[in-house]
C-alpha cells in the first residue's frame, strides 16, 4: 500500500520530492498543534481595544506562543528570505543626507546656500544601514543621560573642545570615555537676567508671562535649553548642520529637544506665530545680512508680543552704535527695543497688526493672504511680514494660565471637539497598551548585548520619541497625562493637513517634513519612533517604504523601539523590508474586524 502511494507521488512530482515540501510538512504540522492548543492565546490576540491589563501577565501567557509564532515565521520564509541590506562603512557612523556641501558646491549652490538641506543632491545613494561606531553604548537612562553621556556616541575631539569659548569648557568635563555637563549658576544667572529685562521678577514666571515655547537658535550644547526645561518651557535647540562637535547631536544624546535647521535662504519647516522666544547667544548668525530677511522669518515664527533675545559678546555694548542697523531693520518690522543689559540685547514683537499697514517710512507689508496658505516647509525667504490677518493672531500676554485648547481655539483652527478629544483618548488607551506590551520586553525579555555582562535594571529607558504622523499631538499629550519622562517630536506630513498650529499651542514640539526624504537629524538620536497610518499614506503618494524604514533606522538608537499602526497590506510591506535590516518584527492583530495591524520592532545592537 505504502510503495503503491509513493509510486503514485513519483508519477506527480518526479523521483524526488520538492524541498519545499521537505519545509511545508512540519510546518503544518506545528500550525495545527498551536492552533489546536493555543487559540486563545496566541501572540496575535493582542487587542489596543481592551483594557490594559490583558497584558499584566504578558510574559507566563505568551511566551510560548511568541515562541511558536517567530519559529514559524522563519520556517516559511526560509526558502524566499529576503536579501538583507548590507552595512555602511565606517565614513557614514554619522551621516546625515541632504547635507553634503561638497556636492552641492558642485552642484552650483553658492552664496551660503551650500550650507542648506538640498536632499535632491542625496538621491540615487545606495541603499546601506547606518550602524553605530565601534565603541558606541547605549545611552544612560534619563535624568542620569542628561548630565553624561559617552565620547564615542557623539563626533567632538578634543581639539574641538579645546578651542571652544570658556563658558562650555565650564560645563563640560571630557574624561577618557565621557563627557559630564555640569550645573552652572552662571546659566541660570542669565535665565534670571533674561527675566529681569522683560520685566519679570524671575524666570519661574516665564511660563506665567506666556513665554512657554522657546526656539534656542545655536544652543552650544543645551545648557540654556536643559534649565528653561526644568522650568516647564519647551526649548527646542535649532543649529547648522555640523560635521564634527554637532550641538544638536550632543544636545539630542543629552534627551534634549533639537533638530538641523538654520537662517541662511529658505524658510524653517514651523508654522506662522508658532515661538514664544527665539534666542540667540553667539550662535553666528548675521541678522542684519540680506536686506534683513533673516530678522523677517525670526517675525514669521514669533508670537504677538514675543521676544527675540540676542546675546554676545561679539555685538557692541553701547546700544546707539549697534543700533544700526539690526535697529533699522526692527524697526521695519514693528518691533519694540526692550532693554540692554552689557552683551544682552531684547525686543518685542508688536501685539497690533495694523503696525504693519501704518505710514512710516519703510515699513515692511504684510504678506497677502494666500501666501500664508503655502506649507513654509523650506520655501524660499519672504520680504514680507506673514500672519497677521490669522485667527491665531492673539498676544501671548493673553494667555490662561492652563495649557488646555479651548473649545474657541479648536474653532479658530476648524477641528471639531469630538475630533480633537477623540484623537487624545485613542492616543492615550493605544499608549497604556503600548507600554504594557513593551514593558516586559524592555525590563525583562531584553537580550543580553553583545560582549557585555548581564546589566542591572532599569538599562533601556525611552526618553527621545517622535510621532512621524502627529496629527493633533494627542500621542504627546498621552505621554503628559501618563506622567512618562519623554518629550515627542510632532511631525505633520506637509501633504497631510497642517495641524502643526494646535500642537505647537499645545507647548508641543513639532515640524513640518516630506517623509519622502531624509529627517534632518543626526543618527541613533530616537529611542521610539512611532506612526499611525503613514504606511498606507506614503505608498498613496508613490513613496519608497523601503527608503522610510532605513531613515527610521539610521535616526533609531541601537535597542530602540518601532511601532508601526496600518493596513495589513502597509504592514507586511513593511514587515518585509524589517527583516532586510535585521529588526526584530512583530505583527499584532487587533481582531476587531478591521484589517489594522500594529508592527511592534526593536533594532538589534550590533557591533561591528
Amino acid at each position: 500500500m505504502r510503495r503503491h502511494l509513493i509510486k503514485k507521488l513519483c508519477l506527480v512530482f518526479g523521483p524526488r520530492f520538492p524541498r519545499i515540501w521537505l519545509i511545508l510538512c512540519p510546518v503544518s504540522v506545528a500550525v495545527l498543534i498551536v492552533l489546536s492548543s493555543s487559540s486563545s492565546t496566541s501572540f496575535d490576540s493582542a487587542t489596543l481595544t481592551v483594557k490594559p491589563d490583558i497584558y499584566a501577565n504578558y510574559r507566563r501567557l505568551k511566551d510560548q506562543a511568541v515562541s511558536d509564532y517567530l519559529d514559524l515565521t522563519s520556517l516559511s520564509l526560509g526558502v524566499t528570505r529576503l536579501k538583507e541590506i548590507k552595512l555602511c562603512g565606517r565614513e557614514r557612523e554619522h551621516y546625515v543626507p541632504c547635507y553634503n556641501v561638497s556636492a552641492n558646491l558642485l552642484t552650483g549652490f553658492k552664496y551660503g546656500e551650500e550650507f542648506d538641506r538640498h536632499c535632491e543632491v542625496s538621491k540615487g545613494e545606495p541603499y546601506c544601514l547606518v550602524r553605530p561606531p565601534k565603541d558606541y553604548k547605549t545611552p544612560l537612562s534619563w535624568p542620569v543621560g542628561r548630565d553624561v553621556i559617552w565620547n564615542e556616541n557623539v563626533k567632538i575631539t578634543k581639539d574641538q573642545f579645546l578651542s571652544s569659548g570658556s563658558m562650555t569648557k565650564r560645563l563640560m568635563l571630557m574624561e577618557e570615555n565621557q563627557i559630564s555637563f555640569r550645573s552652572d549658576d552662571g546659566v541660570k544667572d542669565y535665565s534670571h537676567q533674561v527675566a529681569e529685562m522683560i520685566g519679570l521678577r524671575n524666570d519661574v514666571e516665564f511660563y506665567q508671562a506666556g513665554v512657554r515655547m522657546v526656539l534656542d537658535v545655536g544652543c552650544g550644547f543645551g545648557s540654556f535649553g536643559a534649565h528653561l526645561l526644568s522650568l516647564k518651557l519647551m526649548t527646542v535647540c535649532m543649529a547648522a548642520y555640523e560635521l564634527t562637535g554637532s550641538q544638536v547631536q550632543i544636545s539630542l544624546e543629552r534627551g534634549l529637544p533639537a533638530i538641523i535647521g538654520n537662517f541662511n535662504s529658505r524658510q524653517l519647516p514651523f508654522p506662522y506665530l508658532s515661538y514664544d522666544m527665539v534666542h540667540c547667544a553667539e550662535c553666528a548668525i548675521l541678522w542684519d545680512d540680506k536686506d534683513g530677511l533673516l530678522l523677517i522669518e525670526a517675525d514669521r515664527i514669533l508670537k504677538p508680543g514675543g521676544y527675540f533675545v540676542l546675546h554676545g559678546s561679539s555685538l557692541s555694548t553701547k546700544k546707539g552704535s549697534m543700533a544700526s542697523p539690526i535697529e533699522e531693520f526692527a524697526r521695519k518690522i514693528c518691533w519694540t527695543f526692550v532693554a540692554q543689559q552689557e552683551e544682552t540685547f531684547i525686543w518685542q514683537k508688536t501685539v497690533d497688526p495694523q503696525c504693519y499697514l501704518s505710514s512710516i517710512q519703510g515699513v515692511i507689508p504684510p504678506c497677502r493672504e494666500e501666501r500664508e496658505d503655502i506649507p513654509s516647509y523650506y520655501q524660499p525667504l519672504a520680504s514680507c511680514v506673514g500672519g497677521t490677518t490669522s485667527k491665531r493672531w492673539a498676544p501671548i500676554q493673553n494667555r490662561s494660565s492652563s495649557s488646555q485648547i479651548t473649545p474657541a481655539a479648536l474653532e479658530n483652527y476648524g477641528i471639531q471637539q469630538d475630533e480633537f478629544y477623540e484623537d487624545f483618548e485613542s492616543s492615550l488607551s493605544a499608549l497604556r497598551n503600548y507600554w504594557s506590551l513593551l514593558t516586559p520586553l524592555i525590563f525583562s525579555d531584553h537580550p543580553k548585548r553583545p560582549g557585555d555582562e548581564d546589566p542591572l535594571p532599569p538599562y533601556n529607558m525611552i526618553r527621545n520619541v517622535m510621532d512621524m504622523n502627529a496629527r493633533y499631538g494627542g500621542l504627546n499629550a498621552a505621554f503628559l497625562e501618563e506622567g512618562k519622562a519623554v518629550w515627542v517630536m510632532n511631525v505633520v506630513p506637509i501633504r497631510a493637513r497642517n495641524t502643526l498650529p494646535v500642537i505647537f499651542d499645545q507647548g508641543f514640539a513639532g515640524v513640518l517634513h516630506d517623509w519622502c526624504e531624509p529627517f534632518p537629524t543626526y543618527p541613533r538620536t530616537y529611542d521610539m519612533l512611532h506612526a499611525n497610518g503613514l504606511l498606507s499614506y506614503l505608498i498613496s503618494e508613490r513613496c519608497s517604504v523601503t527608503n522610510l524604514l532605513l531613515e527610521m533606522d539610521r535616526i533609531l538608537r541601537p535597542e530602540g523601539w518601532v511601532v508601526l499602526s496600518d493596513d495589513v497590506g502597509s504592514i507586511e510591506k513593511a514587515r518585509s523590508v524589517a527583516t532586510q535590516i535585521r529588526w526584530e518584527a512583530r505583527v499584532i492583530d487587533l481582531e476587531n474586524g478591521s484589517d489594522q495591524r500594529i508592527l511592534v520592532c526593536q533594532k538589534p545592537f550590533v557591533r561591528r
